[in-house]
């Protein structure tokens, strides 16, 4: 491998995002990044934050909570939240969106038709519900976009969330851009993730980058937090109203 730069974020395309494919390859690489996905415990810190919203009684009482996952992929994340939505009997009304159509099939296809979501195909700022939705979520979507479309994305989610938004993202370091190598050849995963997920690490972020984001987004420092999670993600939380 070439020597890569991690002081700054890669502009290098990803496959997924590139390559045109049918559904059964594109099927194929979601099925195995919902693996790495469960591998990585990569669903933890989004069930820990809606866990906090719980305890500290910010979530709504006599109606579902609004919740909106961008770049939904698989639908692996949400069919999580379900889960823990209904371990702890909150009511909850899922949107998945994601720009891709065979993400929208694909999810559809590997969720239950009890779980209350319903999936679009769509620009992410092309979705304006006519009241403000609770929370809005993403996994591995963000370091897909450059900094001025996240700069965007930031400013959307404090326009349409009304109680929170929480980003889980990677965190750029060596480490894991090498393991991640390694590793995904070894278990012979889907030659897009293979290619895409050292790729990903280096168009994340550290911890500077996001505040610097969140700085020119001028979203308030109050209620905002940048954490680092086991193994080597590192997610945005927000809770507005703080």
């Amino acid at each position: 491998m070439s020597a890569i730069d991690f002081s700054h974020r890669a502009k290098t395309p990803e496959l997924m995002d590139t390559e045109d494919c049918d559904f059964a390859t594109f099927r194929g690489c979601l099925v195995d990044l919902a693996r790495v996905n469960r591998l990585t415990l990569a669903t933890r810190p989004t069930i820990a934050y809606f866990e906090k919203l719980a305890k500290s009684g910010r979530l709504p009482t006599g109606r579902p909570v609004e919740i909106v996952d961008v770049g939904s992929g698989y639908g692996d994340m949400l069919r999580c939240v379900a889960e823990w939505a209904a371990r702890r009997g909150v009511p909850v009304r899922l949107t998945g969106i994601d720009l891709n159509l065979w993400s929208e099939q694909a999810a559809r296809e590997a969720t239950p038709p009890d779980v209350p979501v319903v999936w679009r195909t769509m620009d992410v700022f092309d979705f304006r519900p006519d009241t403000r939705t609770d929370v809005v979520i993403s996994s591995l979507f963000t370091h897909h976009l450059d900094d001025a479309a996240l700069v965007r994305f930031l400013v959307w989610m404090e326009k349409t969330a009304a109680i929170g938004w929480f980003v889980n993202d990677l965190h750029r370091h060596e480490l894991p851009y090498r393991f991640f190598a390694a590793a995904s050849r070894a278990m012979r995963l889907h030659r897009f993730v293979q290619n895409d997920g050292p790729i990903s690490i280096t168009r994340s972020f550290v911890a500077e980058d996001w505040r610097a984001l969140i700085e020119a987004a001028k979203i308030p420092a109050e209620g905002t937090a940048v954490d680092w999670w086991m193994p080597f993600r590192l997610c945005v939380s927000r809770v507005l109203g703080q």
